[in-house]
């Protein structure tokens, strides 16, 4: 989020797509503030880890990915896929989809990434790599995410 708001401090074009929140998190409010940051994210859908994934979930993926593609053909200066990483972690989208993407993307979009799940050959083609990880988490004792904590 914070190159998303240096990009667009810069007047650049930030594309922001959400492979897998509902599009009610905390974050929405201050993109929507931001005249060139186009946020975008398929539509509700519930806690993908509550049941693992649904058929909406595929879909909610699949839309996702579309308006990312899409993204890159207007010409988008920065586009950020949150949470595309994780859509392997789930097999909600194959890994053939994001090496598409990164390869379209190459030389024409500064392409950025989140998720857990980044196979070797996706390390490979990327330009960085950063590595966020998690050591402890209150939700894995029972805490229900919190509105401006984890979303």
């Amino acid at each position: 989020m914070g190159l998303a708001i240096r990009a667009a401090g810069e007047g650049l074009t930030v594309d922001f797509v959400q492979f897998l929140k509902s599009g009610n998190s905390a974050e929405v409010k201050i993109f929507q503030q931001i005249p060139n940051i186009r946020y975008w994210c398929p539509g509700k859908h519930p806690f993908i880890m509550t049941k693992g994934p649904q058929p909406v979930h595929y879909e909610h993926a699949a839309k996702a990915l579309w308006y990312a593609m899409e993204a890159v053909e207007r010409k988008t200066h920065l586009l950020v896929c949150d949470e595309i990483l994780d859509t392997l972690l789930f097999k909600t989208l194959q890994q053939e989809h994001i090496t598409e993407l990164i390869e379209t993307c190459k030389n024409r979009v500064e392409l950025v990434m989140t998720g857990r799940t980044a196979p070797p050959e996706i390390i490979e083609m990327a330009d960085y790599v950063t590595r966020f990880s998690e050591v402890k988490h209150p939700y894995y004792k029972g805490v229900r995410a919190r509105r401006g904590i984890e979303y």
